[in-house]
């Protein structure tokens, strides 16, 4: 049984929109994708023209044409989608099996210096209350490496004065304890002590909290991030999670072994810490070619 190209792919589209409910931007990407994979293909006319081999061929065709990685793979998840649909619907007689996609290069994570980093965490207002906070959570994030969501999240319970030390409940619904400087639980206790128990959620179990008591959220922090780096005239586009990138790699070339800040970090996998040797490696590599008056 074949029908038209046009057909399936209305077809295609009525599945997604009804049995599926995919938003119409993504309907639209999957048409372009799907419009620019059968300018590979004019020959194809109705279904009995479609084979499972065409998907790797678009691979290596759109590889040739020197298109981004990231790009090959969304259209090659649009037309596998398509291919799979039509095959459940008795159209492709072939089974559509999974094979081996183009690797997305492997980007390394933005880094500032720990001068950059200074800079940055001195730019929030301490005469204020949001300031107080503000500097706090940045003290605490770069001095531990949390996640912007667990910062966010972080509970009274869960920080420890006397032992210098948090202890979090992360991803994965791992536990996990780590150390803290004295340097930023004095601003973590400055925010607690003489800001926090003035508003009005201060009898709730979360640490950080906006003018109405409420936790603060990964949205507002973000922003704050982003004010603070402009204030502070760094131009590289970083966010929350810079300062965890900064704590790990910063570490690294303090010589902390990679394991222990691994778990640091809770990462379950060490090839997933492993990319911050990478990182300080570069910057030392860029510091020595300087040095040495290269370019």
């Amino acid at each position: 049984m074949a029908i038209d190209i046009s057909d399936a792919i209305d077809l295609f589209f009525q599945h997604l929109v009804v049995e599926k409910s995919v938003e119409k931007t993504t309907i639209a990407n999957y048409a372009e994708d799907l419009k620019m994979f059968f300018k590979m293909r004019p020959d194809a006319q109705t279904t009995d023209d479609l084979y499972a081999r065409d998907i790797e061929d678009y691979i290596k065709f759109a590889d040739g044409q020197g298109l981004a990685t990231s790009t090959i793979l969304r259209r090659i998840s649009a037309i596998r989608s398509f291919y799979v649909f039509l095959s459940g619907e008795g159209y492709i007689t072939e089974e559509i099996k999974k094979f081996d996609s183009p690797k997305m290069p492997k980007r390394l994570p933005t880094v500032l210096t720990i001068e950059e980093v200074e800079t940055l965490l001195e730019m929030p207002d301490i005469t204020s209350d949001s300031g107080t906070r503000d500097r706090a959570m940045l003290e605490i994030m770069y001095a531990t490496g949390l996640r912007v969501s667990e910062l966010c999240e972080l509970k009274m319970g869960e920080v420890n004065f006397q032992s210098r030390i948090i202890t979090i409940i992360g991803k994965g619904n791992k536990q996990r304890s780590v150390p803290v400087s004295d340097f930023a639980l004095q601003y973590l206790g400055n925010y607690v002590h003489l800001v926090r128990r003035r508003n009005p959620g201060r009898d709730t179990k979360y640490v950080f909290l906006n003018r109405e008591g409420k936790p603060i959220s990964r949205q507002y922090f973000f922003k704050q991030v982003k004010k603070y780096a402009a204030m502070a005239g760094i131009d590289a586009e970083i966010s929350p999670h810079t300062l965890r990138h900064c704590f790990a790699t910063h570490l690294l070339e303090q010589g902390a072994e990679l394991r222990a800040v691994q778990e640091m970090l809770g990462h379950t996998n060490l090839a997933t810490t492993q990319i911050y040797t990478e990182v300080s490696t570069k910057r030392i590599t860029s510091a020595y070619d300087l040095l040495m008056g290269r370019k």
